[in-house]
């Protein structure tokens, strides 16, 4: 079974990884392009690029997946099967290049969150499970038919990076196991249920602001929903201030984004119901840090208010 890895983040490779351990021949992986990254505006590759070219897999990083060079080059290559997992939307004409089309790990379980930040969404909106979803693409995105499914906990301290690599750990045994029942042709589609579809749709940069009116559970989980990437923000004396991790605690409510404890070793906020306790937070232009380090090298006065 020849096969075409495409994929671009982190949550990607433990699959790329399984596969190329395998039985399973990988005869290119497809990417993003390099971009420049950080102050110094260096070009970086992605994840699975760089991943790629460290085991000198075949890659390549097309500026356009519309381009009939790139469309040729995977032609020539004569694959099985294309495997997508965090990667763009395929046109037709890619997808029709297989013998066998082209399959997709999603992380939800679908039909439930389509759209491009399914593990976000579950987090944000306080799910206790989701899962992955095997389907085989068509050109309306996350509407194919099942392969396979199976639903995974969401454990109180993961964030969207601890989940989402979790389920792509467990998500590349069951690649496998769908690869294999496609090649031998033992695997039937189930179409999904479109009276049960939910959206996750992309994050957006006003989501990434605090709302101090809101519940403490509510910012809570949107914190852990956004974290690494792209983060949730407050301001503190005009400056941004990003928390990675917090945790709830009990005591009085007073004015939204109130500094109601601070010492030494912890900053609580009032939220519009409950209180927060900030454990991570980055100052704008300074690295990250735990929350003791962080009040060692700014003054807070209590009664302050974030935001």
């Amino acid at each position: 079974m020849r096969i075409i890895f495409m994929g671009n983040p982190q949550f990607s490779i433990p699959i790329l990884e399984k596969l190329i351990s395998s039985d399973i021949e990988v005869v290119a992986v497809v990417s993003n392009p390099p971009k420049r990254i950080g102050r110094g505006k260096k070009m970086m590759p992605t994840p699975v690029g760089k991943y790629a070219q460290e085991n000198n897999l075949a890659l390549i990083q097309p500026l356009s997946l519309k381009s009939e060079v790139f469309q040729d080059k995977l032609k020539k290559m004569s694959p099985d099967l294309l495997v997508v997992v965090a990667y763009k939307i395929l046109p037709d004409a890619i997808i029709s290049i297989p013998k066998y089309g082209a399959i997709n790990l999603h992380t939800s379980l679908l039909p439930k969150y389509r759209g491009a930040a399914p593990l976000q969404w579950a987090l944000m909106n306080g799910d206790k499970f989701t899962g992955i979803t095997i389907f085989r693409i068509t050109t309306s995105v996350d509407t194919g038919d099942i392969l396979m499914k199976k639903k995974f906990p969401i454990y109180e301290n993961d964030n969207m990076f601890t989940l989402g690599m979790r389920l792509c750990e467990n998500g590349a045994i069951l690649i496998l196991e769908v690869i294999r029942k496609i090649k031998n042709q033992d695997i039937i589609g189930k179409p999904q249920n479109n009276f049960l579809v939910t959206s996750a749709p992309k994050i957006t940069k006003e989501m990434t602001i605090i709302d101090w009116s809101w519940p403490s559970i509510k910012i809570y989980n949107w914190i852990r929903g956004l974290t690494p990437f792209p983060g949730m923000f407050t301001k503190h004396n005009k400056q941004r201030l990003r928390i990675y991790k917090a945790s709830l605690v009990m005591g009085n409510t007073k004015k939204n984004g109130e500094v109601v404890v601070v010492d030494s070793n912890q900053l609580i906020i009032s939220t519009g119901n409950g209180l927060l306790s900030l454990l991570e937070v980055q100052l704008e232009g300074k690295k990250k840090m735990s929350i003791k380090d962080f009040l060692n090298g700014v003054s807070i006065i209590k009664g302050s208010i974030l935001g």
